[in-house]
């Protein structure tokens, strides 16, 4: 008999006595069924978790692999950095300030720039020492941060757009700067009537903005994202250290192959006086920094997945045994016409293989149609067009076949050790 031969035939005899024992079938797919659920929930929720702490990451700070370049703002570095990156695709730069929208000489409604689920404070002096008529009053106007960006920043933070549309980048700049809203400060809009004007520290007039969309760019802070040729058209060129944020400095994001670019804005702003510790270039490395808290969450969790799935393990090595001790009268006649002990144990293991593997089914089954039914009832960023991990539908099928070959093997042992008497008691 040969090999292919004898496993045919064992799959075949196993077929049929699967068929011939549908409720101990039924009870091993139900016991298996939830261990493998279980590692498959584990396997696919650190997938999903892993995908929603690095894309927050991602919005805040930048893509793995992206450069990093913190510029000081002081002296000709601002005009040097919007020189250098005039144009270019593969670097943009990020500066920030406070400003305020809506009635201007008012307190805002979110005093330092917080979100608005926080109580407005006491009142505050614009000027120490000031009295109490001096103090602000309270107003329809809200705090912001305001970033300007030299280019398209989603190439490095990908900011998810809400409604709306992103800055547009290759038309002229406007004296009425188009700005883009995040979540927080397009909630503060919807709540209060605030007046269309803009207050920035240092401008020579209060600006009349355009909102253009809203953007989820993971921040609790009210934001408003801005051209930066189109502040500068307002500002001096070298303005003022805002003193709410303590100092001030550029952000300049590159992309990982463009070593060269950063290289020379460093070298520009060297030899115009900038300290060249200051300009040192980062790799953002979100994933690598997240990997010890996420690996000790998966195995947690995949130890805990592994108890279920012993207990299913047990289920079908109850079954199988139980299974065994009413076929032996069966399986001793086989011996007796000649079927040789391993082909035995064979046809009991192949049983346990295909119930695992059947039950490895099932459960992909239920997890693909789960996590859809979830990510449409949730509604989750993370879940925004997620797909079933294919890392998981492995670790399911593997699951399946080392529960079967676990649970199967001492039922396949014994039955290949039963005697040709035993036909004697048929």
């Amino acid at each position: 008999m040969t090999l292919s031969g004898g496993v045919r035939s064992a799959l075949v005899i196993a077929g049929q006595g699967i068929r011939a024992h549908k409720l101990r079938t039924f009870l091993s797919v139900l016991s298996l069924f939830l261990g493998v659920l279980a590692v498959l929930t584990v396997q696919a929720g650190a997938e999903i978790a892993e995908r929603a702490v690095v894309g927050g990451v991602e919005l805040t700070r930048g893509r793995d692999g992206t450069l990093l370049m913190r510029v000081p703002e002081r002296g000709s570095a601002p005009e040097i950095v919007e020189r250098t990156l005039t144009g270019r695709s593969d670097g943009v730069a990020t500066s920030g300030l406070r400003a305020v929208v809506g009635e201007p000489g008012v307190r805002p409604i979110n005093d330092g720039g917080g979100p608005f689920d926080r109580p407005r404070g006491g009142n505050r002096c614009p000027e120490p020492g000031c009295t109490g008529a001096d103090r602000e009053a309270d107003g329809q106007a809200i705090e912001v941060t305001l970033r300007a960006v030299t280019g398209d920043v989603r190439v490095f933070r990908p900011f998810r757009t809400v409604s709306g549309q992103w800055l547009d980048f290759t038309a002229a700049p406007s004296l009425a700067p188009g700005i883009v809203l995040n979540e927080e400060a397009a909630k503060g809009l919807r709540q209060y009537r605030i007046p269309a004007e803009l207050s920035v520290p240092g401008a020579s007039a209060h600006l009349t903005p355009r909102v253009l969309g809203v953007v989820a760019d993971g921040q609790a802070e009210p934001t408003a994202y801005l051209r930066t040729d189109e502040l500068r058209a307002w500002l001096p060129r070298t303005p003022e250290v805002d003193p709410a944020r303590g100092g001030s400095s550029i952000e300049v994001l590159f992309s990982p192959d463009a070593g060269e670019l950063a290289r020379t804005l460093s070298a520009r702003l060297v030899a115009a006086g900038v300290d060249a510790e200051q300009v040192r270039v980062t790799r953002i490395d979100a994933r690598e920094d997240m990997e010890t808290q996420l690996a000790l969450v998966r195995w947690i969790f995949l130890g805990m997945a592994a108890l279920v799935l012993l207990i299913g393990v047990a289920g079908i090595l109850n079954v199988g045994l139980a299974t065994v001790g009413e076929r032996v009268e069966e399986f001793a006649l086989r011996r007796a016409v000649g079927t040789p002990r391993l082909l035995l144990a064979a046809i009991v293991l192949a049983e346990t293989l295909l119930t695992g593997l059947c039950t490895a089914g099932a459960a992909i089954g239920v997890g693909v149609v789960g996590l859809r039914a979830s990510a449409a009832v949730i509604g989750h960023p993370a879940l925004d067009g997620v797909a079933f991990p294919w890392q998981a539908g492995v670790a399911g099928v593997v699951a399946g076949l080392v529960a079967g070959v676990l649970g199967g093997l001492v039922p396949a042992i014994r039955a290949a050790r039963i005697p040709i008497a035993a036909v004697m008691r048929a």
